[in-house]
């Protein structure tokens, strides 16, 4: 399986910050290293073994990055010159900049003061060498009017009303929501808040709040509400939800990262494989007859049958 461009966007800060992290707490046990990071510990094995294929020129022995596991703790023994100062190269340091530059707008960074000076700092290293410093990247006007704003009425403790669309029903509709934090999961910000209507805690993608309106009264989750578990993952299937693999040409690959999908699998001639959760036959079939021959449903046969079904329908009554 081939990850998403957004996990790896997410992936990659984490991958440079292991190696310094472990040197610092020798003989640390894995579940207490993947808590600290926020991922599950398969996750996190995952990053050590890719680790081990990493290092400096030469790529051999004392070149590569090496780990020593005994039992669940995880010990570095050698680390490939990553306690040294970085040292970039114009075109590394751009790469970088561009990285960089999309931290520090994306809501939900701990501390983008300490991402901003790093940027500041990288500049002025490089910018006389004639590294690019005004790519453009962050978020789009609607997303940033909406991150202010959430962020003001988290710094005020103050209840939103919110315009939501629901991609897996397909529905817009208005929550009255108490904000507890923001979070950056896989490059994507989201609002975590007590849902008043729905009676439980919920995620809601910043990019699919159509609006937003702070009102008067205090934001009050119930002592009940507990944070979001994101270790082993955002989204979780739910017992009513049903699995559908659907085929992917390259002008319809945005789906995989537009809804949440369990897996995705590249073929060789640029298309894809991605499965993904559903409750609404009747929303899935939707969406492949909107996505205009660029998808195709390959499991369940029920399914491929009814958009089959559904597109001689609408053709009939077009050459009717």
């Amino acid at each position: 399986m081939t990850p998403s461009p957004l996990a790896l966007a997410a992936r990659l800060p984490r991958l440079l910050s292991l190696v310094p992290y472990l040197l610092a707490h020798p003989g640390v046990r894995v579940e207490e290293a993947a808590s600290d990071f926020g991922v599950s510990e398969k996750q996190l094995r995952r990053d050590m073994e890719l680790l081990w294929m990493c290092g400096l020129p030469g790529y051999g022995p004392g070149d590569l990055v090496d780990l020593s596991f005994s039992g669940d703790v995880v010990t570095v023994t050698e680390d490939a010159g990553m306690r040294r100062p970085l040292r970039l190269t114009t075109a590394e340091a751009t790469s970088l900049l561009v990285a960089l530059r999309a931290l520090a707008d994306v809501p939900g960074i701990v501390d983008t003061d300490v991402v901003r000076r790093a940027v500041a700092k990288i500049e002025s290293a490089v910018g006389a060498g004639g590294t690019p410093t005004g790519v453009a990247v962050g978020l789009t006007s609607r997303e940033e009017e909406t991150t202010s704003a959430v962020r003001a009425a988290l710094d005020r403790r103050r209840a939103l009303r919110i315009r939501y669309y629901t991609a897996s029903r397909d529905v817009v509709g208005e929550r009255t929501v108490d904000p507890m934090r923001l979070l950056l999961v896989e490059g994507r910000g989201y609002l975590e808040a007590w849902c008043r209507s729905a009676e439980a805690v919920r995620l809601f993608r910043l990019d699919r709040v159509d609006d937003v309106h702070e009102l008067a009264e205090p934001a009050a989750p119930p002592r009940s509400a507990r944070p979001t578990d994101i270790s082993a993952g955002l989204f979780r299937p739910a017992p009513e939800q049903r699995e559908a693999v659907l085929l992917l040409e390259r002008e319809a690959r945005w789906v995989a990262e537009y809804y949440p999908v369990d897996d995705v699998l590249d073929r060789d001639d640029g298309r894809a494989e991605v499965r993904l959760r559903f409750t609404d036959d009747a929303w899935l079939v939707r969406l492949v007859l909107g996505l205009g021959g660029h998808a195709q449903v390959l499991r369940p046969l029920e399914l491929r049958a009814a958009v089959a079904e559904r597109a001689k329908a609408a053709l009939d009554g077009v050459t009717g």
